[in-house]
């Protein structure tokens, strides 16, 4: 058990400690406003406020977690020991830079609440984030932070105080549109070939017609290859499906079609399943849309849902939470960015919402992703070998910390129809690799 001082108990705070002790480093924590208390305890303790006290090691507090309120904070790096850090302590602080504000500033997502740059969806783009001016988009810092705060403790004392942290690998599936031409209703169909015509896009009407005639399998049903490369770790892997009605940018298959709900119950037995919640849901304002979605989920599926990931990772601070939570969900797995790679929290461990506008922790428990195939085919334009790469060179960073490395992939990137063999390549690669770490003693 860790001992921390404060002459104040800040939510902020007693948030940020559990996060730090707790949840990267797997031990208890607590806090005391007693510095009496905290002189006579034998526990391994720090003492965070603006003065030393005897016995523990001591860090200046920055005012950050004492403040409620939603502020504009560009704070400059502090570069030490190879780990860059904000908020400057004092000389006499075991850390130049506070490693617990800085954390608190990074995981409450707060540069998202305030206005300014956003994408054409009305995103938080990676490049406005303050990790992405410092250089540190593709670090996991707050794990980094936690670790060094934890040789620090163990350093002074002398002793091991925390256990090994294990890597874990967690990838998963959004099904944004389950078929490429099966299923979708006679006039979609129609209207489809259409356009291909119009546009003389033969080659797609060709695939189109030897599909529908039975002569070629879908290029979306991809559903046997994945239960191959994921014989044996089915408890590890989430299936999100999209189960909105169709719009703009909600194309899949009706709800209410046979082959569909076949389709989804199916997986549904087999894998752990979650609502992927329409783009309609997240930009109508009919935020009860979340839930009329997840009901039917669980209909078909016939047991509770409490897993989401935001369709096109539509995030707006704190709302898109607050919806969700309100619809009965619990977990969710949007922290990431669409447009770069990287730790969009600056953390690779799963946490819990904190709620800036009331300044309270929430029941919602947040899985942070790190890579995504379409950030790499549609926004960065990589080669299949220069996104292996960079899936490897952030996986190990994950693996350094004894993290979650969480991917998404979709099922339309994984079909037989030689574009993307080089992607399934890609693909396969992180799985077994990935799969290899986590199970390594």
């Amino acid at each position: 058990m860790i001992l921390v001082f404060s002459p104040k108990i800040t939510p902020r705070l007693d948030y940020t400690v559990g996060l730090i002790f707790r949840d990267i480093l797997g031990t208890s924590a607590e806090i005391t406003s007693d510095p009496d208390a905290f002189k006579r305890s034998e526990a391994p303790k720090i003492n965070y406020s603006d003065a030393p006290l005897p016995g523990g090691l001591y860090l200046r507090a920055d005012p950050l977690l004492s403040e409620t309120g939603i502020k504009h904070y560009d704070p400059s790096p502090i570069v030490f020991e190879g780990e860059t850090g904000f908020f400057g302590t004092s000389a006499d602080s075991f850390l130049p830079f506070d490693p617990f504000a800085s954390a608190f500033l990074l995981v409450s997502r707060m540069e998202e609440y305030l206005p300014g740059e956003r994408d054409r969806f009305g995103r938080f783009p990676a490049k406005a984030s303050l990790l992405y001016r410092n250089g540190l988009i593709e670090k996991p810092v707050v794990n980094r932070w936690a670790l060094l705060v934890a040789r620090e403790l163990e350093k002074h004392y002398g002793k091991m105080i925390f256990p090994a942290r294990k890597f874990r690998f967690f990838p998963t599936i959004d099904i944004d549109n389950a078929w490429a031409y099966r299923h979708k209703g006679l006039l979609r169909t129609v209207a489809g070939m259409g356009k291909e015509v119009l546009k003389g896009d033969f080659g797609n009407f060709r695939e189109r017609m030897l599909v529908l005639s039975r002569k070629r399998k879908d290029p979306y049903d991809t559903y046997d290859y994945l239960e191959q490369v994921f014989r044996g770790n089915e408890s590890r892997i989430v299936f999100f499906f999209l189960i909105g009605d169709y719009a703009k940018y909600d194309k899949q298959v009706s709800w209410k079609n046979r082959n569909f709900r076949k389709l989804i119950k199916e997986l549904g037995q087999k894998f752990e399943v979650g609502i992927h919640p329409s783009m309609a849901a997240s930009t109508t304002g009919n935020y009860s849309l979340v839930k009329t979605e997840k009901d039917r989920l669980e209909q078909i599926i016939g047991k509770k849902v409490n897993r989401s990931r935001q369709h096109y990772l539509m995030l707006k601070m704190p709302d898109s939470y607050l919806h969700l939570t309100e619809a009965g969900i619990t977990e969710d797995y949007s922290m990431g960015y669409p447009d770069l790679s990287g730790f969009r929290a600056g953390i690779c461990t799963p946490f819990y919402f904190y709620d800036l506008t009331c300044e309270k922790v929430t029941p919602l428990k947040i899985f942070p992703f790190q890579v995504m195939e379409a950030t790499f085919l549609q926004y960065l334009n990589l080669h299949p070998s220069g996104a292996l790469e960079k899936i490897k060179t952030i996986m190990e960073e994950v693996k350094k910390t004894g993290g979650v490395f969480s991917a998404i992939w979709h099922n339309e990137s994984l079909g037989n129809n030689g574009k993307m063999d080089r992607w399934k390549n890609v693909f396969e690669e992180m799985i077994v690799t990935g799969f290899r770490y986590a199970d390594q003693l």
